[in-house]
């Protein structure tokens, strides 16, 4: 006789975000899913660069870069503020930082 999990199936139910919620994050999970982007973010955790310094850094062209930046930015994963004719990108907040240094750690554990 199979044993009742309804205690259990209800208590799961309960606390279960709501499914446009989940579906955003799995958008954000996708988001890191490029590696060209995890390099862009891992050079602005160390700080903030514009995109011809990222360009040069990933040995890539700045078009290619602003098309990540793109992405980031609409993921809320990255801002820019501008100087003069310059954009400079950084991560968003301290929780983007510990997304990175989660995944990392869980990786290299």
């Amino acid at each position: 006789m199979p044993h009742d999990h309804t205690k259990l199936l209800n208590h799961i139910k309960e606390g279960l975000p709501a499914d446009e919620t989940l579906q955003d994050l799995g958008d954000l999970f996708k988001v890191f899913g490029d590696t060209t982007r995890i390099k862009i973010m891992y050079a602005l955790y160390e700080d903030e660069m514009c995109v011809c310094a990222i360009a040069e850094l990933l040995n890539m062209t700045q078009s290619a870069i602003s098309h990540q930046l793109k992405t980031l930015k609409d993921a809320n994963l990255v801002s820019g503020r501008r100087e003069g004719k310059e954009i400079y990108y950084s991560l968003s907040d301290d929780h983007v930082k510990s997304i990175i240094n989660q995944g990392y750690e869980h990786i290299t554990e």
